[in-house]
């Protein structure tokens, strides 16, 4: 079944189970729950393969086949708490859910700790996206032994009467799902330049090893640690929730293309889409970059950038915030219809248009208090570049002034030491 433009819904999370917060601010979750602001906005993604499904239209017509007397209709493995996997992972808890199947916090009885393991519905497509994700990770794991890189361990992996299942290194709640429950929150300047530092040097590393993750996105960026203290905020007059760590991890490689593969057409879920996906341009990893740049706005503002599921509208948000298309693209673009006497097809004069100037102000006016915003903002103008031969390379990008803080921090630890 091939995809449109508008109808891309692979791997959105529709599971209604959310991880439990204790009450002194600690958690251990592998947040995959995916919860959102509006649901109907985050049930768009990347495609598992050369054939993707939508909806459970696919799924049907692939469960005709035997299901075994474990699983549901849709494919999911039927579990209960204290199921055993590979006689040696115990289920504890149910972390969170989505089209793939069912995440689950297991004890490891070889090991004594606690682990996360994605158990994977039985359904061809699936099986297939899950068998790229673990070749990825096993190529994560080799070219990263000393686990330097901000990426997550894969621990094992295994059958489990045809449901791959994937054992993970437990970690926190989604940076998502942590703003969601801080009442989106916006994380500070300085929070801000930690995560990144992280997630620029784990997808460098990813690109150096001609490999693209192709689905950035805050659901995808999980913390080590969720952990947290309540602090009183003077401007909102309320309490809200502090991390005490600020270490962060990118998982789900399901989508992740290696430069010599065949890249699909339409990547990314659609807030963190790059133009060139959208104008069907062709993508390379600096597609990865702007997922990024889309990402720390998020962080900044507490609120999804680009919030639409229509492309037309989600170009017109962009010239909005950053300016024109050049024409140079919207010349080469293969979607014609989206283009008019060289600029982009949009009635600036529709009350459509209105209000989208009212949610997306342009990135040159958006307030920035001090020299470290300028900074960040500076380097988001860098990230948000609409031609990909302009864009700024993850590599260079590290070496931005915003992050001359960290450096300097390095430096003074390694003459200590």
């Amino acid at each position: 079944m091939g995809r449109n433009d508008e109808t891309d819904t692979w791997r959105g999370v529709g599971g209604d189970t959310k991880p439990e917060q204790r009450a002194d601010g600690k958690s251990g979750s592998f947040d995959v729950s995916g919860s959102t602001h509006d649901e109907s906005f985050r049930l768009e993604s990347s495609p598992p393969g050369d054939n993707a499904v939508s909806g459970d239209e696919e799924a049907t017509k692939e469960l005709q086949q035997e299901n075994s007397c474990d699983e549901d209709e849709e494919g999911h493995l039927i579990y209960h708490v204290g199921l055993v996997l590979k006689e040696r992972y115990e289920v504890v808890s149910t972390l969170g859910a989505g089209a793939f199947g069912r995440v689950v916090e297991c004890t490891d009885r070889e090991s004594g700790e606690r682990v996360a393991v994605k158990i994977v519905r039985n359904i061809d497509c699936f099986r297939r996206a899950a068998k790229s994700e673990i070749a990825v990770l096993e190529e994560i794991n080799g070219l990263d032994d000393d686990n330097i890189f901000a990426c997550v361990r894969m621990l094992d992996w295994f059958d489990h009467d045809g449901h791959v299942c994937i054992v993970l290194e437990l970690l926190g709640l989604s940076t998502f799902e942590f703003l969601r429950q801080n009442r989106f929150l916006p994380f500070d300047v300085e929070q801000i330049r930690h995560m990144a530092f992280q997630l620029f040097r784990a997808v460098c590393f990813l690109h150096r090893n001609k490999l693209t993750h192709t689905d950035l996105k805050p659901e995808n960026i999980l913390l080590v640690s969720s952990d947290w203290d309540l602090e009183y905020d003077g401007e909102t007059r309320c309490n809200h929730k502090k991390l005490r760590r600020l270490d962060v991890k990118v998982v789900d490689f399901g989508t992740a293309t290696f430069d010599h593969e065949h890249h699909e057409s339409l990547v990314s879920t659609r807030h963190y889409r790059a133009p060139e996906v959208i104008l069907d341009l062709g993508w390379n990893q600096s597609c990865d970059v702007w997922s990024l740049g889309c990402v720390l706005m998020e962080f900044y503002l507490g609120r999804i950038l680009f919030l639409t599921h229509d492309s037309m509208e989600h170009l017109a948000m962009m010239e909005k915030v950053l300016g024109p298309i050049p024409p140079h693209l919207l010349k080469q673009t293969r979607k014609q219809h989206y283009v008019l006497n060289e600029r982009l097809n949009w009635d600036e004069q529709s009350s459509l248009d209105q209000s989208i100037r009212k949610h997306c102000r342009p990135l040159k006016l958006m307030a920035r208090k001090n020299d470290e915003e300028r900074q960040l903002f500076d380097l988001l103008g860098c990230m948000l570049e609409y031609d990909v031969c302009r864009r700024i390379t993850l590599e260079e990008a590290l070496w931005h002034p915003f992050f001359n803080p960290i450096r300097d921090r390095q430096r003074q630890d390694k003459q200590r030491s």
